[in-house]
């Protein structure tokens, strides 16, 4: 039995990677602010504690094996609009952490990147070896923070993996029965929205252009199920080694169009889903699909979930707990 600290085990993927180290036997301290997280996502069994990622150093000792960061902004339009906070949260708040953990004799880092960090691809599936060139700030500073395990793993030995992931869906039902899901306020992630036009409680769901070189005309995206995505993380804690820093990216390898995610609603939740082509959003690649050859190599990870239906209807069961139906 190891000993974590989670940052951010209050949000979405943060409290099903918590969960999973406690079914695992782990012991499991979340550090959260809950300014984007719920205090019931919190998996029972983990410690909480209220607090910012600055305040790391305050509850990091030498009984702690390792952290899984997770905390960070990640509005990506929001970072275009109000960059100091990301640079603040996400870049500055990682260097206190990464220092608290060097202070206490932490020498194990699972990190939660994005594949935002390549911005326009160049090529599909995009591999680790792609250019690295964001076009948003959330990008930005999470490439920095890359930058910054890498130095730090050379120059003090840290062991770290950092996770890239693609489209992160689904939901967790614990074994305590307790179901993780998906929310955000506000939520701008294309599943969650579906279910909402689904739900009426918005009156259309727009797409984004139905123009582009693709089957249907519309965006591809890769989605992984969050479960999956969980698993990962437990495999990269036992690939980390000390003085490198892994990268690996997350996906299914395959991707679906935001059409194909409506009729995959349509088909989970029974419902129409009133659609509103509207005109494409700059910056937006036609298809964006990971490589997920190095995590099968290093860290000997195979989604077990890659079906479109089952992440969806994996979700709706979770809306549909939430709305109380």
């Amino acid at each position: 039995m190891s000993k974590y600290l989670v940052t951010g085990g209050a949000g979405y993927v943060g409290s099903v990677v918590a969960a999973h180290l406690l079914e695992a036997g782990h012991q499991v301290t979340v550090l959260d602010d809950l300014s984007t997280g719920f205090r019931e996502a919190v998996p029972a069994g983990a410690e909480f504690v209220e607090g910012r990622i600055q305040e790391a150093g305050k509850v990091l000792d030498g009984s702690f094996d390792g952290v899984l960061h997770f905390a960070a902004s990640s509005q990506v339009g929001e970072s275009v609009a109000d960059p100091e906070k990301y640079w603040r949260n996400n870049v500055a708040g990682s260097l206190e952490l990464v220092g608290a953990m060097r202070v206490a004799g932490v020498r194990k880092l699972v990190f939660s990147s994005t594949a935002a960090t390549y911005g326009e691809p160049e090529a599909v599936p995009i591999a680790e070896t792609a250019r690295t060139a964001p076009t948003n700030t959330y990008g930005a500073t999470k490439l920095a923070v890359d930058h910054l395990i890498t130095s730090e793993a050379v120059a003090h030995d840290l062991a770290a993996v950092s996770l890239r992931y693609f489209n992160v869906a689904g939901a967790y039902a614990g074994s305590s029965g307790v179901t993780f899901g998906e929310r955000h306020e506000p939520e701008s992630h294309l599943i969650p929205l579906v279910f909402q036009a689904a739900l009426g409680q918005r009156p259309h769901i727009a797409v984004y252009g139905d123009d582009y070189p693709t089957p249907d005309g519309t965006c591809i995206r890769d989605y992984i199920h969050v479960a999956d995505l969980a698993e990962a993380h437990l495999l990269a804690l036992d690939a980390a080694k000390p003085g490198e820093h892994l990268i690996c990216n997350l996906g299914n390898g395959s991707g679906f169009s935001v059409r194909e995610v409506i009729e995959s609603v349509k088909r989970v939740t029974g419902r129409e889903i009133p659609v509103q082509v509207a005109g494409r959003r700059a910056g937006d690649p036609a298809v964006l699909v990971a490589s997920a050859a190095r995590a099968h190599e290093a860290l000997g990870w195979t989604p077990r979930r890659p079906e479109l239906d089952d992440i969806v209807a994996d979700a709706w069961r979770f809306t549909l707990e939430k709305n109380g139906q």
